[in-house]
């Protein structure tokens, strides 16, 4: 008879599985929601997926692979019966409303005000099953108060900005077609069809759905290439992940094939396209940890402030913008982005070689000490930058003492969108350091700047 083992105690237990690579997660399929879920798809042709939803601590709700998932594996094929699309909008109680509208809506408007009717039928909904997983709120910007906006970067800050207000003009324009839709309402239009309320399947229709092209008709003005596809939509993102995904037209199928596979137990991932974490907070609501892509941007304002001496400063953006450099200008862990580098110097070059300022855009080097110039200059920008973002995470850290659970959801996401960039900033002023020289060796050598800051 084998002795009994000392029994390890949580502590250990959590070391061990980090130790070994084991994510910890908890089975949702057993959960009434869910059970409904695959029965509502089931009924509408879906079969047998090597996934199920679970909750993971790294990511919260995922897919997660019931057995060992092969490279080239099928994992998801789901009918056209289970998507929800245009069609799908038209084909029901409103289509009469959005077919005899003018001028006509978007195909985004008609999905949206579809999520919002749908979820006010409640259970009485044939979509019900699907629409009661989807999220109550979300982390994008169309949900950020002022004060979690005051915190963002100032590019994002302004994009930000823009989304929220796309979102209250969709719905402020289009109040004459809502108030025809009352009929098919059983309360006042105006308590359904809220701001708030086409702010949540605005994002809805946003964050979770795939790319799937649908011919033109008649009722509908615009891009129109939006599918929400239950099930398929809680795959999460990974930036170093590859699939396969597109539409069947064989099969008549939405399909997920896996390139490289996933372990038994482990979370299915998805990659939504080679986004940096400014573009997944904006357009999807999170940050991606270890995220590749990332990088951070340049303001324009930030630019012009850092070489404000600059006696010709104007005519050069005038010349930048006009050439269409003005634009993805960014650091990275690495360093300056070509574009930056670029930029900067034609910056600092005196107005009298104007001359040199298209070769400059086109490759041409400048001389040694322009080009120590240059990498001073950017170092400033670096240097701004990492003191904007450490000023942000203090800030965040006192509104993360007072604030409530919706708004900590969305500090936290900026938080993790902060502190990537302390990181990044951080590295690319390490490189930087390698390359500069003290500034007393430059100033013989600067453009009509007389005080660079």
């Amino acid at each position: 008879m084998r002795a009994r083992g000392h029994r390890a105690g949580r502590a250990a237990r959590k070391r061990r599985q980090k130790q070994e690579g084991v994510v910890q997660s908890v089975s949702l399929c057993h959960q009434p929601q869910y059970v409904k879920l695959m029965k509502f798809l089931h009924q509408r042709g879906f079969t047998s997926t090597p996934l199920q939803p679970a909750n993971f601590i790294d990511t919260g709700r995922g897919l997660q692979a019931l057995k060992t998932i092969k490279p080239g594996q099928l994992i998801i094929s789901l009918p056209e019966s289970c998507l929800l699309t245009t069609s799908t909008v038209l084909h029901s109680y409103l289509g009469p409303y959005i077919k005899s509208w003018k001028p006509r809506l978007s195909p985004l408007l008609a999905l949206c005000v579809f999520l919002v009717c749908e979820r006010h039928r409640g259970e009485a909904s044939d979509w019900f099953p699907y629409i009661d997983v989807l999220p109550t709120s979300y982390t994008c910007p169309a949900y950020f108060t002022d004060g979690v906006m005051a915190v963002l970067p100032t590019g994002v800050q302004r994009r930000a900005a823009e989304q929220r207000e796309a979102v209250r003009q969709i719905h402020s324009l289009n109040q004459n077609f809502f108030r025809s839709l009352q009929p098919i309402l059983s309360q006042p239009v105006d308590e359904v069809l809220t701001y708030e309320a086409l702010r949540w399947a605005w994002c809805s229709v946003n964050t979770r759905s795939v790319f799937m092209s649908h011919p033109s008709n008649d009722f509908l003005f615009g891009q129109n290439d939006y599918a929400l596809a239950p099930f398929l939509d809680l795959l999460n993102h990974r930036p170093d992940v590859q699939v396969k995904a597109s539409f069947n037209d064989a099969t008549r199928c939405y399909e997920i094939r896996s390139v490289s596979g996933t372990l038994r137990h482990q979370q299915a991932f998805i990659n939504y396209c080679c986004h940096d974490s400014q573009r997944l907070m904006q357009e999807y609501g999170f940050v991606a940890p270890n995220n590749p892509n990332s990088v951070v941007y340049v303001d324009t304002d930030l630019l012009c402030d850092v070489v404000r001496g600059d006696s010709s400063l104007h005519q050069k953006i005038k010349f930048l913008r006009e050439n269409d450099f003005l634009h993805n200008l960014t650091l990275s862990s690495e360093g300056p982005g070509w574009r930056l580098m670029t930029a900067v110097r034609l910056l600092s070059l005196p107005q009298a070689l104007y001359l040199q300022w298209k070769a400059v855009l086109l490759g041409q080097v400048v001389c040694d000490a322009r080009e120590e110039w240059s990498v001073q200059t950017v170092k400033t920008l670096c240097q701004r930058l990492r003191q904007d973002t450490h000023t942000a995470l203090d800030k965040i850290s006192h509104l993360l003492r007072l604030c409530d659970l919706s708004v900590r959801e969305q500090l936290h996401v900026v938080k993790s969108l902060r502190q990537e960039e302390r990181c990044i900033l951080g590295s690319c002023l390490e490189a930087l350091e390698g390359t500069s020289r003290q500034p007393d060796e430059l100033l013989s050598c600067q453009p009509d700047v007389d005080a660079v800051s």
